[in-house]
């Protein structure tokens, strides 16, 4: 048997994918679960659900983050998202010690109904159809120690059902942190599902939440008070 490579073996890490079962998203969720089988299989791969309605995503990857070790590395991905497995694992190493979240890509592209068409046929992932490059993504995957994750407060499960706890998260990271999180130079690929409402009084009260993020950024002192933490 050869001999694995330093860069080949990874810390102590693991995969969690937040998930509740619906009918438009288990095709992704099938072809997302056997990318990371196939690709990091030295991983456990689980699932997370804190029961919450409607889904909430921030409770969800926090409760991912609570249940592992504290330097324990912790790959949190969208189950309808499949990132490019070099980024990912050099996003798992410089997690370990960097004490901010990483980010395993630099280009996010969410393939749509066609895209993820030539993906069920065999294309591979890096020729399939694009049918919108998401500028400023910050979401998808994100990778870090649960004990970074505590430093900036983890996500607001405030934010329920779709929409914002990715872009006011971002705004806590750099605020707390000092630095947006880091990112690798790879690309996501974001497969098709039924869309989520982006409408009416649950999205209007994460639209406002926001706004508070925004009002915060750059200000340690009112970013901490907005999430309530201290020290």
């Amino acid at each position: 048997m050869d001999s694995l490579s330093p860069d080949d073996v990874l810390p102590a890490a693991r995969i969690v994918l937040p998930w509740r079962p619906a009918p438009s998203r288990l095709d992704a969720f099938e072809r997302v679960t056997a990318w990371y089988r196939e690709n990091l299989p030295e991983l456990p791969l689980t699932t997370v659900d804190t029961g919450d309605v409607p889904f909430v995503l921030a409770a969800c990857r926090n409760r991912a983050m609570a249940e592992a070790e504290p330097d324990e590395v912790v790959v949190i991905g969208d189950a309808d998202t499949i990132p490019e497995v070099g980024p990912v694992r050099e996003a798992i190493r410089g997690a370990a010690t960097s004490g901010v979240v990483h980010l395993p890509y630099t280009e996010y592209r969410w393939l749509g109904a066609t895209g993820s068409a030539d993906y069920a046929r065999g294309v591979p992932l890096v020729d399939c159809t694009v049918e919108q490059f998401v500028s400023g993504a910050c979401s998808g995957v994100y990778i870090a120690t649960p004990r970074t994750w505590k430093r900036h407060g983890g996500q607001d499960a405030g934010f329920r059902g779709w929409g914002f706890e990715d872009a006011a998260w971002n705004l806590a990271h750099q605020t707390l942190l000092g630095e947006p999180p880091r990112r690798h130079e790879g690309r996501v690929y974001a497969l098709h599902h039924v869309g989520e409402v982006r409408a009416g009084e649950g999205y209007e009260a994460n639209a406002a939440r926001m706004q508070q993020y925004r009002d915060a950024a750059g200000d340690r002192t009112a970013m901490a008070a907005l999430i309530g933490l201290s020290g």
